[in-house]
Parts: C-alpha cells; sequence; structure tokens
C-alpha cells in the first residue's frame, strides 16, 4: 500500500521547489518528520528470536501530529471511544468552506481564518437550529477541522 512518506519521497523535491517560500514552518517541519518516520535515520530497537535466531528491527516514531503512521493508533482509540458517546438519534453533517478566492489569503493567516471559520460556523448552526423550520431547538455538534480535499489541495473546511 502506499503511504504518505512515498509520496514525498516521488514528488518532495519539486513540491518545495515550487511552494518552499509559502510553507509554514510547522508544515515543513511535519513534511520532514514524516519522510523520516520508522526508517532507520530514527534509529531503534533490534530484536531477536532466542529459538530461531531471527533478528527483527523496530524502528522509531517521530511522533509528529500530522504524520499517519504515529496518529492512526490514536485516531482510531478516539473514535472508539466517542461512537459509545453517540446518542441514540439521527444525526447529519454539515460543511462549511471558504471559497476558493481567499484560501490564499488563508493559507497565509491561518490562526485568524480558521477561528472566524468555526465561530461562523457554530453560531449558524445555533440561530438555524433554534428555528421551527429545521429543529426547534438547541443542538449538540462538534467542529473538525479538514485542510486538505481528497484530491490533496488546499481546501479548508468544518465539518
Amino acid at each position: 500500500m502506499i503511504e504518505i512518506a512515498d509520496i514525498f519521497r516521488k514528488h518532495g523535491c519539486s513540491y518545495f521547489s515550487k511552494y518552499s517560500l509559502n510553507m509554514l514552518p510547522s508544515h515543513r517541519k511535519a513534511f520532514e518528520d514524516i519522510l523520516k518516520c520508522r526508517t532507520p535515520i530514527m534509529g531503534g530497537k533490534v530484536y531477536c528470536c532466542p529459538d530461531c535466531k531471527k533478528y527483527e528491527y523496530s524502528y522509531h516514531s517521530c511522533g509528529n501530529r500530522s504524520c499517519p503512521k504515529c496518529q492512526n493508533d490514536k485516531a482510531n482509540t478516539w473514535l472508539e471511544k466517542n461512537k459509545k458517546l453517540l446518542l441514540p438519534v439521527n444525526h447529519f453533517m454539515v460543511t462549511f468552506t471558504i471559497p476558493k478566492e481567499l484560501r490564499p489569503l488563508e493559507r497565509s493567516n491561518q490562526k485568524l481564518f480558521y477561528s472566524i471559520l468555526f465561530n461562523a460556523s457554530s453560531k449558524t448552526m445555533e440561530r438555524l437550529s433554534l428555528g421551527p423550520k429545521y429543529v426547534g431547538g438547541k443542538l449538540g455538534y462538534i467542529g473538525i477541522l479538514h485542510t486538505w480535499s481528497r484530491t490533496l489541495i488546499y481546501h479548508p473546511h468544518v465539518h
């Protein structure tokens, strides 16, 4: 199965030559960490089976919050824990996005724009839910920020 690190190795140089000046330091760090994750660069441990004398190498993880290898177990644990909290009621997903014309400005001012996006989406949900046409009461909701689309273009949106 192809991994993000494989894509970074294959296309990283051309991406960096085109976009590195606009990349946030945290994005550069995540890129570097994901490339090194569970490789000899990170060091590791050697295990030996006393019966068959076979050696196994286990390389250390990078621990970066953006690394899919490191965060997969945490994400699955979080999902299982939160599934137990769901009420037995109908629910649906709403997505709020920023117009593509504003995305370059947003990318350079992420803290401000993400704050505005969360504020606007939560206030909209609160206001609409109170109307009898929709729910007629208060909602419970969770906002999740996604910054990339499935086609791997910068596309910030809140679910």
